[in-house]
C-alpha cells in the first residue's frame, strides 16, 4: 500500500547535512510560490527538484542561492545561516541554463573572470583556471573563443567557471536545455561522473524525468510549491508516495477500485493487500503488464496502437470496459507482435509490485 503523507515532507538525508533547508516558505503578491519546504543534502549528494513548469523548483534554487530571499524558513549551509549572507559570499556556484559566456572572451579569461573581479594574485587566478580546464577536459581550448565551442565544450566552460570558485554547494538550473537529445544523453553521464568524482554536494533543477533519474542520488518532486516525495531514483519510480508522483514519474495505468476485507481485486482475477478503504485507484506500470492471447484470462480488449521504443514495444490496448492500457515489453526479434486490433486478454505479473491511492 502507498500513501501520501498527511504534512508537509522533512526528508533528512543519512549523514550529516551540507546544505539543510527549513521550512522555506515564499511568495509574490498572493501567491505562495513555496510552501514550508523541507530537504536535508549530504556531502557529496545529488539531489534534483524535479517537476513541471511552476511548481517552485528553480525558486527555491534561487532562494539557496541568494537571489531572492525566502520569506520564512531558514537555509543553511555548514550549519551557518545564509540570510544575512549576500549573493557573492555565500559558497555556492550556480550553472544556469544559457551558460552566460562572455562572447568577446576566451575560454581561459571566461573560467578566471570572477578571480580577477575578486582581486586574485595572477599566479594563483592562473593555477585556478588551469585546474578547472584539466578537470572538465578543455585542455587546448584556452585561446578560443565561446562561437568556436561546440554545446557540450561551452556547458563545460560555464562548469570550470564555477569549479574555480571552489563552491560548497553546486547549483545547476536546467544546464542541458540547450543540447540537442542525443548530447544531453552523453552530457548527464559525463556530469554526474565529473560531480561524483569531485565530491561536490550539488542541486541540480529540472522538469526532465529521465534526466532526473539518471543525475540524481535523490530526486525530490515538487508540486505547488511543495516537496511531495524526495527519495532515491528507485524508490520514486518503483514506489511513489502519491498518486501525483505515480503519474510524473515514468509511465502509468490508473483504474477504480474497491477495498473488501483489506483486499483489492484487480481486473486480471489477482488481488492486492491494503490498509486504505473504499473506493481506491490501483496502479501499474506499463513494463508489470503482459499481453496474451484472449482466452488466457478475464480482462480483456483490443490493440488500438502499437510502436517500436528502441529495444522495447510499447502497445495501447482498450479494454472491454472502455478505458486505455498501456503495456511495455522487450522487443525480440523471434517474436511476432500482435496485429492491430486483435483481441487479447491482459495478465498482471506481480501484484505486488501495483501501488493502491486513495481515491
Amino acid at each position: 500500500m502507498m500513501q501520501g503523507p498527511s504534512g508537509p515532507a522533512t526528508i533528512v538525508a543519512t549523514t550529516s547535512p551540507v546544505l539543510r533547508i527549513g521550512g522555506v516558505f515564499k511568495r509574490f503578491g498572493a501567491v505562495t510560490v513555496l510552501d514550508n519546504c523541507s530537504l536535508d543534502v549530504a556531502e557529496g549528494e545529488i539531489v534534483t527538484l524535479l517537476g513541471p513548469s511552476g511548481c517552485g523548483k528553480t525558486t527555491l534554487l534561487r532562494c539557496i542561492a541568494g537571489f531572492w530571499e525566502a520569506d520564512g524558513g531558514s537555509i543553511t549551509i555548514d550549519g551557518q545561516d545564509m540570510a544575512r549572507v549576500p549573493v557573492n559570499r555565500r559558497p555556492v556556484g550556480v550553472v544556469f541554463q544559457s551558460y552566460a559566456l562572455f562572447p568577446h572572451l576566451t575560454v581561459a579569461r571566461n573560467v578566471g573572470y570572477a578571480l580577477r573581479m575578486q582581486g586574485m594574485a595572477q599566479a594563483e587566478a592562473e593555477r585556478r583556471v588551469a585546474a578547472a580546464l584539466e578537470t572538465v577536459s578543455l585542455v587546448g581550448l584556452e585561446h578560443r573563443y565561446p562561437a568556436q565551442l561546440s554545446g557540450g565544450q561551452q556547458q563545460r566552460v560555464a562548469i570550470a567557471r564555477v569549479l574555480v570558485m571552489e563552491p560548497r554547494v553546486l547549483l545547476l538550473d536546467e544546464p542541458f536545455n540547450a543540447l540537442d537529445a542525443k548530447l544531453r544523453g552523453t552530457m548527464q553521464v559525463e556530469l554526474r561522473q565529473l560531480i561524483k568524482s569531485l565530491g561536490l554536494t550539488s542541486i541540480f533543477v529540472t522538469h526532465d524525468q529521465e534526466e532526473a533519474l539518471t543525475m540524481s542520488d535523490r530526486i525530490a518532486v515538487m508540486r505547488g510549491g511543495r516537496i511531495e516525495q524526495a527519495d532515491s531514483p528507485n524508490e520514486i519510480f518503483d514506489r511513489p508516495a502519491t498518486a501525483y508522483v505515480a503519474d510524473f514519474i515514468g509511465s502509468s495505468n490508473f483504474w477504480p477500485a474497491q477495498v473488501v476485507d483489506g483486499q483489492v481485486a484487480l481486473p486480471d482475477g489477482q488481488s492486492v493487500a491494503s490498509a486504505l478503504q473504499g473506493p481506491v485507484r490501483v496502479m501499474a506500470r506499463p513494463h508489470n503488464l503482459q499481453i496474451a492471447p484472449p482466452s488466457a484470462g478475464p480482462w480483456t480488449g483490443k490493440i488500438v496502437f502499437q510502436r517500436p521504443v528502441g529495444p522495447l514495444i510499447e502497445t495501447h490496448v482498450e479494454t472491454d470496459g472502455g478505458g486505455v492500457v498501456k503495456v511495455v515489453a522487450m522487443r525480440r526479434e523471434s517474436e511476432r507482435a500482435f496485429a492491430h486490433e486483435a483481441l487479447v486478454s491482459l495478465h498482471i505479473v506481480s501484484p505486488a509490485l501495483c501501488a493502491v491511492y486513495p481515491d
